[in-house]
């Protein structure tokens, strides 16, 4: 009798061993590919500083979060190749075209951290806080524009700064268009490093953990909340799925436009419009989804028309937008800017992504997603998988999508494309 006691406890023993070198194995590979790639920005050493006496000044970035992302890397990247440090510049935290009257301005340290930007850009780019006003010795620049301005006048401007007769001066002043409409000289590895030094505040990076907690818990199978009990976060991975819903009225005319400009032009017919239903369709057709799965909607809800946003999904996907998700007090006490930049992180941090490939704030996503995990397996795995639901792949589901980051200029992900560089 005790014998058989003695060999079942060895057996519950063994059993339990195994378990744990498997919960373990599983703990490695999710670590493994979690580590950032290794030429990412965060990990290079710093290299010769950019000077922290001689500044390069630009007009107000406008326009949507995306459009000022990248301005404001195009404009740090100017001011790099000037040897020059970029006077922090001005962003606009509401969303308008053509009225600039009604721009709200924004400082650049109220959604991003300064000290954060300067540490992790150490030695590539520089923002400093001063104000432009204590210079007198500033030397007023106009950009070029219209047809005429190509990108080699627009280059032998920025040449001609760095003579001795200009660069002498304290401040290069640059007036005229805002850095978006700026020609492109700068390849896409140089976008993704300004990129990863843009951390949010502390402020909106504890709303994101608040918005991405409420995910995880509704994604755990019993909806424990893990981030209350003592155990390594490797023990437990729930997911979620995010997905860039452009179905607003504006853009479904704009991206006919698109098409129809495409097809009298250049005789191809481009994918760039997707209905609700062609993107719950594609969403539940993306092989080895995880059934079920939580499914976050980030749209702009004060431009969206369409009251049936959560209706018509598949059975096994349990979609939320902010106000099922109950966090829209979150978001409704800012501004359209910090609305937008606190989805971006929530996208960004999904296990799974899903997006539109003509779309700017989609495309700067996919590329940093990119950056988290090895580039030899961007097109590859499950884990910060990225997909374009504009264009159809395998069985009927979105295409897989990772950046091209050999291109040498932004304008694949500026102006939308439908190659997503995974064949």
């Amino acid at each position: 009798m005790v014998y058989r006691w003695v060999l079942l406890l060895f057996s519950c023993l063994l059993l339990s061993r195994f378990l744990m070198l498997t919960q373990l194995r599983d703990i490695g590979r999710a670590y493994y590919q979690w580590t950032p790639d290794p030429t990412s920005s965060r990990l290079m050493k710093p290299e010769a500083g950019v000077r922290d006496d001689k500044f390069v000044e630009v007009p107000q970035i406008i326009w949507g979060l995306n459009n000022q992302k990248i301005a404001l890397a195009r404009a740090a990247l100017t001011a790099r190749k000037l040897n020059r440090t970029l006077l922090m510049p001005s962003l606009s935290a509401s969303l308008f075209y053509k009225e600039t009257d009604l721009l709200e301005p924004l400082g650049f340290d109220q959604l991003f951290s300064l000290h954060r930007f300067n540490s992790l850009c150490d030695g590539f780019v520089r923002i400093s806080s001063m104000n432009s006003g204590v210079f007198s010795d500033v030397f007023v620049v106009a950009k070029g524009n219209g047809r005429r301005w190509t990108a080699e006048r627009d280059m032998a401007q920025l040449e001609e700064c760095s003579t001795p007769e200009i660069d002498r001066h304290t401040v290069i002043k640059l007036e005229g268009k805002h850095p978006f409409l700026w020609h492109d000289h700068w390849p896409v590895v140089d976008y993704a490093r300004v990129f990863e030094c843009l951390v949010l505040v502390d402020n909106l990076s504890a709303q994101v953990s608040r918005v991405v907690s409420k995910l995880k818990i509704l994604s755990s199978p019993t909806g424990i909340d893990y981030n209350k009990i003592r155990l390594s976060p490797f023990m437990f991975q729930p997911k979620y799925v995010a997905v860039h819903m452009r179905i607003e009225k504006d853009w479904m005319i704009h991206c006919k436009k698109l098409e129809m400009r495409s097809k009298a032009r250049n005789g191809k017919d481009l994918r760039i419009c997707s209905s609700k239903e062609e993107i719950m369709k594609r969403v539940a057709n993306i092989p080895g989804l995880e059934k079920p799965s939580v499914v976050y909607l980030a749209v702009a809800d004060d431009l969206l028309e369409d009251k049936t946003l959560l209706e018509g999904w598949s059975g096994f996907l349990a979609p939320y937008e902010k106000k099922k998700l109950g966090v829209l007090d979150i978001y409704s006490k800012y501004p359209y800017l910090i609305q937008s930049a606190i989805d971006y992180e929530v996208c960004l941090q999904a296990d799974t992504f899903v997006g539109n490939s003509f779309s700017t704030f989609s495309s700067l996503i996919v590329l940093q997603r990119g950056m988290r995990i090895n580039k030899a397996r961007g097109c590859e795995g499950s884990t910060m998988a990225s997909y374009a639901y504009n264009i159809e792949g395998p069985a009927g589901g979105p295409k897989r999508w990772a950046t091209n980051m050999s291109d040498l200029s932004l304008a694949a992900i500026s102006y939308g494309s439908n190659e997503v560089s995974c064949l």
